[in-house]
């Protein structure tokens, strides 16, 4: 009898993480359909067939890196350099998963896709809202990453049927993925309590970018902000979500 009566209870809870998780996850949902269409356009237009764009995005799911690919696809790029230069921009990732090992400690067999769909969009959500305590953490976590990559996957594939019949001028399209970016730096901005790593962070941008110049800026930032948080670690507040 008591089996037979948890598993409503069980399925309530799982519903509640899923509303939850759509709930929280909108900003995402209007970005990601955005970039997402923006990349299938592009990707097409380079004169690549439709269904790589979805193919790309489920088993790459980098955005980033996948508008980086098409340049260096066109390019002519070879398989070596465009790993090194995918690692190079996706290095950051690795520090997301490090700040969130706790939080996936009860994840199970939902880890490795919790850590395969790590993207800076949805390390922001997780790391600025609270999940409700009566909700299961990794649970909601597991929906708010599945469906991030359902939007990402959906918009991308929307994106290269259009450009396949439709004639789209693609111009400036490559800015929309800079464009959420500076969205979800201003919702983690109003919904963090510390704002001294955004300063390090843009601090060691700036610095970078008149150091090394602005094509190798990127991963001296990220190294030299790891660096400075790494040695003043114990002395930041605490920066959890409000």
């Amino acid at each position: 009898m008591e089996q037979v009566s948890s598993s409503p209870s069980r399925s309530r809870r799982a519903g509640a993480e899923f509303l939850f998780a759509l709930r929280v996850t909108v900003p995402v949902f209007l970005g990601y359909f955005a970039i997402g269409i923006a990349f299938g356009l592009l990707l097409q237009r380079a004169g690549y067939p439709w269904f790589l764009a979805p193919v790309m995005s489920v088993t790459i799911y980098a955005g980033a890196a996948q508008f980086l690919a098409i340049g260096m696809f066109t390019a002519g790029a070879g398989l070596v350099e465009i790993a090194l230069a995918t690692l190079l921009v996706n290095a950051r990732h690795m520090v997301y998963g490090l700040s969130l090992l706790g939080r996936f400690e009860r994840a199970g067999a939902r880890k490795p896709y919790l850590i395969f769909t790590l993207t800076d969009e949805t390390y922001a959500v997780l790391t600025s809202v609270a999940i409700p305590p009566q909700l299961d953490g990794p649970t909601a976590s597991f929906y708010i990453s599945m469906l991030d990559q359902t939007y990402w996957v959906t918009a991308s594939l929307l994106g290269a049927v259009a450009g396949a019949v439709i004639p789209v001028n693609t111009t400036g399209l490559d800015f929309a993925l800079k464009a959420l970016f500076m969205v979800l730096f201003i919702e983690q901005w109003k919904n963090t309590r510390s704002r001294v790593p955004f300063l390090i962070g843009g601090a060691c941008s700036l610095a970078a970018y008149f150091v090394v110049g602005p094509g190798n800026m990127l991963i001296a930032a990220i190294l030299s902000g790891i660096a400075v948080l790494l040695v003043l670690r114990r002395r930041l507040p605490q920066n959890d979500a409000r």
